[in-house]
């Protein structure tokens, strides 16, 4: 019986895995070519602001669709690696006739990519660099003309290079956005934050871990940053968009919740059941219950199903990524 073949597939790669690959690249000076998404029509994998980094060789990072666009943007990667000249793509499968001819598509979308030669781009890793460290959103320009420019609040570097036509008319430039990598502060950790850590990086959210307790700050690997406590956490960060009550103890819970009532933290989700909310919440000074109200998510997590660490772990990674999205929770 003949052995099988291998099919060889890359890791699906968040958006911060990429730039982490396109610095890299650009630090070795590898021949890679950063393909950015400027502009979609109709169902798409991707957005503006997608990414995804080919090379050097058949080395890739990212995607940009299900897989069936991957092989021709890779061709015309490499070309703009080669000859050092930006690069543009359109993949439009809106007809009836994509859905039976061709590569058979059928996503009803049309995507328009910008192919960024890093090799001409010296000096680039400084703005993904400060992405990467949670320095604010990234804002692209991206020219007809050859002009390119990526600014990171006060980070802004710009190059021009030689450019090919593009195969569409309309604007003369892009100007595609990367949101700024959410922050989630773990006040505590217990047995779903080996689960939960993972999967929330995953998603691109930035990680602190408030712990003190030696069982837990091993847990200190899977995060960004480990920190005592909840309030130390605060002041070295201030803009925290997210923060889980999860210490599974009763008097560590109400120093995080003192810690956090009030910080500017839009989203409090407290670990455990309903009947363990109101009691900390008896215990809690008035003001503390009143600064809490509205924003606190108890007990957190959407009801998805299930128990044990792996159904919480998912169910709170679901509930985070919705309300992030401005999805009902």
């Amino acid at each position: 019986m003949p052995a099988a073949a291998t099919l060889s597939v890359p890791v699906p790669a968040p958006i911060h895995a990429v730039i982490a690959a396109a610095c890299h690249a650009l630090e070795t000076g590898a021949a890679a070519t950063l393909v950015v998404v400027v502009e979609t029509d109709g169902s798409t994998y991707a957005q503006p602001g997608g990414l995804a980094l080919f090379g050097p060789g058949a080395a890739r990072t990212g995607w940009l669709s299900g897989g069936c666009l991957e092989p021709a943007i890779a061709r015309r990667a490499a070309h703009s690696a080669d000859t050092g000249t930006l690069g543009w793509m359109e993949v439009d499968t809106r007809d009836d006739a994509a859905l039976l001819s061709g590569s058979a598509l059928g996503c009803r979308g049309r995507l328009r990519l910008a192919l960024l030669p890093l090799r001409e781009m010296p000096g680039l890793a400084i703005p993904l660099h400060a992405w990467i460290a949670g320095g604010g959103a990234a804002h692209w320009t991206i020219a007809r003309d050859g002009g390119v420019a990526l600014a990171v609040d006060q980070v802004r570097r710009a190059w021009r290079m030689p450019a090919g036509p593009v195969g569409w008319d309309g604007a003369s430039a892009w100007t595609p956005r990367i949101d700024a990598p959410a922050h989630v502060l773990l006040c505590g950790g217990g047995p779903e934050t080996p689960l939960l850590a993972p999967l929330l990086r995953d998603l691109g959210w930035r990680l602190t871990l408030a712990e003190r307790r030696s069982a837990w700050t091993t847990l200190g690997a899977l995060v960004h940053r480990l920190v005592p406590d909840p309030a130390a956490a605060l002041a070295g960060a201030p803009c925290v968009d997210a923060a889980l009550v999860m210490h599974h103890n009763f008097e560590l819970d109400l120093e995080a919740l003192a810690a956090l009532a009030p910080a500017q933290v839009p989203f409090v989700g407290l670990l455990g059941p309903v009947r363990r909310r109101d009691d900390l919440f008896r215990v809690l000074a008035p003001d503390v219950r009143t600064a809490l109200q509205g924003r606190l998510h108890a007990p957190v997590g959407l009801d998805l199903g299930g128990r044990g660490a792996e159904a919480i772990a998912l169910s709170i990674a679901a509930q985070l990524q919705a309300w992030r999205h401005g999805r009902p929770t």
